[in-house]
């Protein structure tokens, strides 16, 4: 490391306390335990291969979070100079250099104790996998060599040819281990977001990266206000990583985390850049007008996938999305228990308000596996401090998701929602406890039938649901309270009740607006005194129109381990 003048020595009260390393004119990274006794005006920092530049005041500008134990994680600080210092700061690695690490010899320039113009150690990694997400460890290149003693602290980890892949942050405690640990630059970035605008591009990011912390640095300087964990979770969509504990505390951190911690993550800094740009400049020009068979313009859907994770019953998987200008643009995607799975979807849905047009109609669509189709969501309360039920608060609707993802079927559901927009409002189609299921789907295409009423719900006659489900029947109706089926079937019948009371107040209604209109229904029945007697208390909407959900359905992930 020939010329290397970066190399920066810190001391405390004048006694050496650690290393640490140039990366700006004003600016020294170093580890946080090695100024943690500093009190204010005690610090300097020298550089021994710059004579001429010693003993210069320095202060703690940002401190990574380190709690002061042996393995807590953020264990860096960034130290501000007195003066800029006339030197070429470090050159660092590109952020994937760290995959390629395994027995590459590091070089660490340190001041162990009576070597205050410094002494060089060379260690290198057996193995890139960090050790608690935070260090990669290091064994020395030969059994005799310098260890990394007291004085090492906050030295750069070097490749020979000088480039800074990480920082050397803890050495063995047991005297002739030779093993020691180093912060990986993609950590340090994490602790010090600032640090990812330094980093140069790795194999793929191309010129997303240096865009996105242009875009950073006009957002701080213009103030602008938005959430940086929505733009990350925009960004890496339903396949990259979940937000880290707690989120992100500003912008360049979830701009910094992006560019290291996602792999191959040039297509992540491109969607990040661009919902940036929009937010600092305004959206898009607006697309042509749309055609005739378009999507309604008033239905601004708010898409919950709900599918079953394979790693066990009890798991479900959940993602959460909006669509804003004919494209879909994620919130959150994630794999838990049944029992948080609402609290986990209140909270997006929430978060997804964030992403539609200002006066947008939301539309709640859930998409369910064909078994939890009469998941009562109208009734889930809107969140914990209110529970307003979301049937009543909005548009809630249901779909199948084996339907939602089959080509097939999306074909023929376009087609029939513009039949049904040429055509005028349909008449129900009753499917009565005692309807026979063979022949029903004959029947339904027969009829050309676009609104469909069921007597009981799915689980009490799943043949007369199949039938309706695997024709591209757009909407169709039933109590989750109706008739029972067969087995407990009473009379008067409560589910030709409901079929009564339904043809009278949907018939007559343009499908494009059924969601709105049982929203209405489901608030006149929580009006009454006696909500669970109101026929449409319990009333299941499933509302199925492609032309809301432009691009092709996405799949959720699925993990089986």
């Amino acid at each position: 490391m020939t010329g290397a003048s970066w190399h920066a020595r810190i001391e405390c009260r004048g006694t050496v306390a650690g290393a640490g390393f140039l990366v700006g004119p004003r600016t020294v990274l170093t580890c946080a335990h090695v100024v943690h006794h500093s009190e204010p005006g005690t610090l300097t920092v020298s550089f021994p291969n710059r004579p001429d530049v010693t003993g210069v005041p320095a202060t703690v500008a940002v401190h990574g979070g380190w709690a002061g134990g042996a393995t807590d994680p953020g264990d860096l600080a960034v130290l501000e100079l007195a003066r800029p210092v006339p030197q070429s700061p470090a050159r660092f690695a590109p952020v994937d250099a760290e995959r390629a690490l395994a027995g590459v010899a590091l070089e660490a320039y340190g001041f162990p104790d009576g070597y205050e113009e410094g002494q060089l150690a060379w260690y290198r990694a057996r193995s890139a996998t960090r050790i608690a997400g935070e260090w990669v460890q290091l064994e020395a290149v030969t059994g005799h060599g310098q260890p990394l003693t007291h004085g090492f602290s906050g030295a750069a980890a070097a490749l020979p040819d000088g480039r800074v892949v990480g920082m050397v942050a803890q050495m063995a405690g047991e005297p002739g281990v030779l093993v020691a640990r180093m912060l990986p630059t993609e950590v340090l970035a994490r602790h010090w977001p600032a640090l990812a605008g330094l980093l140069p591009d790795g194999a793929g990011a191309g010129d997303p990266a240096r865009r996105l912390h242009a875009l950073v640095d006009r957002a701080e300087d213009t103030g602008l206000v938005c959430s940086p964990d929505q733009l990350f979770v925009d960004a890496v969509g339903d396949f990259g990583p979940p937000l880290p504990p707690g989120g992100f505390p500003s912008l360049r951190a979830a701009a910094g985390y992006v560019q290291c911690e996602v792999g191959e993550p040039a297509e992540a800094l491109t969607r990040f850049a661009d919902r940036l740009t929009e937010l600092l400049d305004g959206p898009a020009p607006a697309a042509p007008a749309p055609s005739a068979g378009s999507a309604p313009a008033a239905w601004a859907p708010i898409l919950i996938e709900v599918d079953h994770s394979g790693a066990g019953p009890d798991q479900i998987t959940v993602a959460v999305s909006a669509y804003r200008d004919g494209r879909r643009r994620p919130v959150g995607t994630a794999r838990l228990p049944r029992a948080r799975m609402q609290a986990y979807i209140q909270r997006g849905i929430d978060r997804a308000f964030a992403e539609l047009a200002f006066g947008a109609d939301e539309l709640l669509t859930f998409t369910l596996p064909r078994d939890l189709l009469d998941l009562p969501v109208a009734h889930w309360a809107c969140s914990a401090e209110d529970p307003t039920p979301l049937g009543c608060a909005h548009p809630v609707v249901v779909t199948d998701r084996s339907r939602h993802r089959s080509a097939r079927l999306r074909h023929q559901l376009g087609k029939k929602w513009q039949q049904l927009a040429a055509g005028g409002a349909p008449v129900l189609h009753r499917v009565d406890c005692g309807t026979p299921s063979l022949g029903l789907r004959k029947r339904l295409r027969e009829q050309e039938a676009g609104l469909a009423g069921f007597a009981a719900p799915p689980g009490a006659v799943p043949e007369h649901f199949e039938a309706g489900l695997n024709m591209p029947v757009p909407v169709l109706l039933w109590p989750r309270q109706g008739c029972p089926g067969a087995a407990g079937h009473t009379a008067p019948c409560p589910g030709t009740a409901f079929l009564d009371a339904l043809a009278r107040r949907v018939e007559g209604v343009p499908p494009a607006e059924l969601p709105r209109h049982i929203q209405l229904l489901r608030e006149e029945a929580a009006a009454e005194e006696e909500p669970e007697r109101h026929w449409a208390r319990d009333v299941q909407l499933l509302w199925d129109d492609p032309r809301c959900f432009p691009e092709p359905p996405a799949s959720l992930h699925t993990p089986v381990a």
